[in-house]
C-alpha cells in the first residue's frame, strides 16, 4: 500500500494526495489498474445467470476505479506539468491503454449481455437514467466494433493502438516545437506597447530558459498571439506569426506532417472497417449532428457571410494603415480601427482586469449571483504544482458541492490553450464527490508585479469556468454520466453561456476596477465595448470556420483519398480555397501541424462543436435577457435542466424542456454580424 493510488484518498473530497505522488507511482498503478479492471469484466461475463441490470450494468459501472483514479491524475499532470518522465510514460502506455479499452469494448460476451438488456429495456422495471445507460453503452460498443468478427477486431485493435501512439506523438512534438520557437527579443524598445507586467513576464521567461539577456515571448496555441494587438514593432509582429505558423513543419524530430498524414489515413481505414464512409461520418453518428452533411449544411450558412465581412474589415484596416495588411498586421490594426470608430482600445483595458479581482469579484461573484454557490480557499490543501490554488465550493444552503482547482499561469511544461479537467466526477453509485480543474496560460509576471489579463483572457476565464460549473453541478447515479460526459458537440454550450456574465452590468462594474487608482471601468467605455462587439467578427468567424472546415476536409476523406494526400500544405490550401476562406491575411486559427484539437485533443471531426453549440448558447442568452437576466430563478432553471443532469439524458430533449422549443440560429447570426 505504499502506492498512493492503491486506495481512495482520505483527504477532503478524496483530493489526490499530490504531496505523496511520485512519477514512479504511475506505471505501477496503471498496470495494476488495467489488470484489476479486466478481472472485474471477466467476473461479469463469466456469470451463468441471464443478464440483469444489477448483475451486468452495476458491476460494469463499478469497474476500473483504480485505473480511473490514476489516469485522471496522470493525464492532468501530463497536460499541465509534464516532464521527460511523464512524456515517456504517456508514449509507453498509449498503445497499452488503447488495447485495454479494446479488450473491454470489443468483448463479445459483454456485448451480448448488454445487447440482451438493450432489447428488453422497455419491458424491464428501470429508471429513465438506467434505461439511457443501457442505450449509451450499447451504442458505444456497437460503434467501437463489438459486432465485428475476430479477424476484423484484431485489425481494429492494431489501428487503435497505432493511432493512440501517433496522437501522443503529435502532442509531444507540438509542445517541444512550441517551446523551441519562442521568440527571443533583444531590447525592451522592441516590446513597446506591452504592459510592465507583460514585459516582466517576458524577461522572467528568458531567464528561466537560461538566457542572460533579452526577453522571450512564448507562443500560444492558436496562430495569432495576444501581444500582436498591442506591440507596435511590425518586425516583431512578423517574427511571432512566422514562428507560430512554422510549428511542426521544420523537419527533424518534431515535424508533425508525416504524423498527421498517418493519423488521417488510419482513421479513414478504421471508419471503413466499422462500416462508415469516412471518419467524419463515424464521429457524427454519435453526436447531436448525426451526419457530416448536417454539419456541412450549417457551416455553409456561415462561411460566405464570414468571408464577406472579413474582406470588408480588411479594406478598413488597409485604409487606416496605408499599406496592404498581412496576417501579422491584422490584430494591431483591428484595434486601431476599434479605437477610431468606437473609441475602444482593448489593450488599454488591461489595468482594469487584475486577475485576483476578476476571479473573486467576477468569475466567482457571477456564479454566486446566478446559482447561489460560494467559494472558500483551502490553503491547507496541496495541489500538483505550487501555482495551483484550491477552493471549496458550497451550495446556497451550505451543503458541500466540491473542490475547484485553478492553475492560471503558463510554463514550458504546460501544453498551450485553456481547458477543464475532472479529477473526480460525482456519482451516487460509488459515493464520489466532485473535483474540477481549470488550466489557463496567462504569462506570469515577476514577483511583486500584478497579473493583468487581456480582454480575451478574461473571456476565456469565464468560458472555462463554465465547464467547471458543468462538472460541479452534474448530479448523477452512474459514473458513465458524470460531469461533462455529454455529446462532444454539446459540451461547449454551457461554457459559452457562462461568457455572458463577463460584461453583465452587475458583474463587470464590480470586478473591472483599475488596479492602481481603484476607479471602476467607465460606464461609457462598457457601452462602447458593447457597441463594437460585431467589429472583428468577420475575421474571428473566418479563422474559426477555416479551422473547422479544415478538420472536416481531413476527416471526410475515404481511405483511398487519404492515401493519395502527401503534401499537407497543398491539401490545406486547396481545402480552404474550395470554401472561400483562403484569404492570406486571415490565417486559419490552427494550421494542420499544430491543430491539437483534431490530431491529439479528442475533437477529431468535431471542431465544428463550438459553433454548433453556439447556436444553443446565443438562443439561451436571449432567453436569459427575456426573463430578467441575472436572477437566482433563472440560474436554478438552467442548472436543473442543463447543468445538473450530466449525461443522463438526450441533450437536445433537455434543451427543449429548458427553452420550450428547439434552438433557432438567428441569435447567432446577429451576434456574429452575419445577417444581410
Amino acid at each position: 500500500m505504499t502506492n498512493p493510488f492503491f486506495a481512495p484518498s482520505t483527504l477532503p473530497y478524496q483530493l489526490p494526495p499530490f504531496a505523496e505522488i511520485e512519477e514512479r507511482h504511475y506505471a505501477e498503478a496503471i498496470e495494476a489498474g488495467m489488470a484489476e479492471q479486466l478481472r472485474e469484466i471477466q467476473a461479469i461475463t463469466m456469470k451463468r445467470d441471464m443478464p440483469t441490470f444489477e448483475n451486468t450494468m452495476v458491476p460494469l459501472e463499478s469497474s476500473g476505479q483504480l485505473l480511473t483514479r490514476v489516469l485522471r491524475v496522470f493525464y492532468n499532470q501530463s497536460s499541465a506539468d509534464s516532464s521527460d518522465a511523464t512524456n515517456a510514460l504517456e508514449e509507453q502506455f498509449a498503445p497499452l491503454l488503447s488495447a485495454h479499452e479494446d479488450a473491454i469494448m470489443l468483448d463479445a460476451a459483454l456485448y451480448w449481455r448488454i445487447a440482451q438488456l438493450h432489447g428488453q429495456r422497455h419491458k424491464l422495471s428501470l429508471t429513465d437514467e438506467q434505461r439511457y445507460l443501457i442505450e449509451r453503452h450499447h451504442t458505444r460498443m456497437t460503434l467501437a466494433g463489438a459486432g465485428l468478427d475476430d479477424e476484423q477486431k484484431a485489425q481494429l485493435s492494431a489501428l487503435n493502438g497505432r493511432l493512440s501512439s501517433l496522437t501522443t506523438q503529435f502532442e509531444k512534438n507540438l509542445l517541444a516545437d512550441t517551446n523551441a520557437l519562442a521568440v527571443h527579443v533583444a531590447t525592451r524598445e522592441e516590446l513597446d506597447g506591452l504592459s510592465e507586467g507583460e514585459i516582466s513576464a517576458a524577461e522572467a521567461a528568458a531567464r528561466d530558459r537560461g538566457l542572460e539577456s533579452g526577453y522571450l515571448i512564448s507562443l500560444v496555441l492558436p496562430s495569432g498571439h495576444p501581444y500582436l494587438s498591442s506591440l507596435t514593432n511590425r518586425d516583431v509582429h512578423a517574427r511571432i506569426m512566422q514562428a507560430s505558423r512554422a510549428r511542426g513543419t521544420r523537419g527533424g524530430d518534431h515535424d508533425n506532417r508525416e504524423v498527421l498524414l498517418e493519423i488521417v489515413r488510419l482513421r479513414a481505414q478504421r471508419a471503413r472497417l466499422l462500416g462508415f464512409d469516412s471518419h467524419a461520418a463515424f464521429v457524427a453518428a454519435d453526436q447531436t449532428a448525426k451526419t457530416p452533411e448536417n454539419v456541412a449544411a450549417m457551416l455553409a450558412k456561415l462561411a460566405p457571410a464570414a468571408a464577406r465581412n472579413a474582406r470588408a474589415e480588411q479594406a478598413k484596416l488597409e485604409a487606416l494603415a496605408g499599406h496592404p495588411i498581412e496576417a501579422h498586421d491584422w490584430p494591431y490594426w483591428s484595434e486601431k480601427v476599434r479605437a477610431a470608430e468606437f473609441d475602444v482600445d482593448t489593450a488599454a483595458l488591461r489595468p482594469y482586469f487584475e486577475a485576483e479581482r476578476v476571479l473573486q469579484r467576477g468569475v466567482f461573484a457571477a456564479a454566486t449571483a446566478v446559482y447561489g454557490i460560494t467559494f472558500t480557499e483551502r490553503a491547507d490543501l496541496v495541489g500538483y504544482h505550487p501555482d495551483v490554488r484550491i477552493f471549496e465550493v458550497h451550495n446556497e444552503n451550505g451543503s458541500e458541492l466540491g473542490l475547484y482547482l485553478l492553475d492560471l499561469y503558463t510554463r514550458d511544461s504546460k501544453r498551450g490553450g485553456a481547458w477543464m479537467n475532472e479529477l473526480i466526477g460525482q456519482n451516487e453509485l460509488l459515493d464520489h464527490p466532485t473535483i474540477v480543474v481549470n488550466n489557463l496560460n496567462v504569462p506570469k509576471p515577476a514577483a511583486g508585479e500584478p497579473t493583468l489579463l487581456t480582454f480575451d483572457e478574461v473571456n476565456t476565464f469565464f468560458h472555462e469556468f463554465g465547464h467547471a460549473l458543468h462538472g460541479l453541478f452534474a448530479h448523477v447515479t452512474y459514473p458513465h454520466f458524470t460531469g461533462t460526459n455529454v455529446y462532444r458537440d454539446f459540451v461547449e454550450f454551457p461554457s459559452q453561456v457562462n461568457e455572458m456574465w463577463m460584461l453583465w452590468p452587475e458583474i463587470v462594474g464590480d470586478y473591472a476596477v483599475h488596479h492602481v487608482t481603484g476607479e471602476p471601468i467607465p460606464a461609457e467605455t462598457l457601452d462602447r465595448i458593447r457597441a463594437s462587439e460585431t467589429w472583428g467578427e468577420g475575421f474571428a468567424t473566418s479563422e474559426y470556420l477555416a479551422a473547422t472546415l479544415l478538420d472536416q476536409a481531413w476527416h471526410r476523406l475515404s481511405p483511398e483519398e487519404a492515401e493519395a494526400v502527401t503534401d499537407v500544405a497543398a491539401f490545406e490550401a486547396d481545402a480552404l480555397a474550395r470554401v472561400g476562406l483562403d484569404n492570406p491575411a486571415v490565417p486559419t486559427r490552427y494550421s494542420s501541424t499544430y491543430f491539437a484539437h483534431t490530431f491529439s485533443g479528442g475533437y477529431d471531426a468535431g471542431y465544428y462543436s463550438y459553433i454548433w453549440s453556439e447556436v444553443l448558447d446565443a438562443d439561451t442568452v436571449e432567453w436569459f435577457r427575456e426573463n430578467g437576466g441575472l436572477t437566482r430563478a433563472n440560474g436554478d432553471r438552467f442548472r436543473q435542466h442543463i447543468l445538473g443532469i450530466g449525461g443522463t439524458r438526450d441533450p437536445l430533449e433537455a434543451y427543449r424542456e429548458f427553452r420550450g422549443r428547439d434552438a433557432v440560429i438567428e441569435p447567432l447570426l446577429q451576434r456574429r454580424g452575419l445577417t444581410e
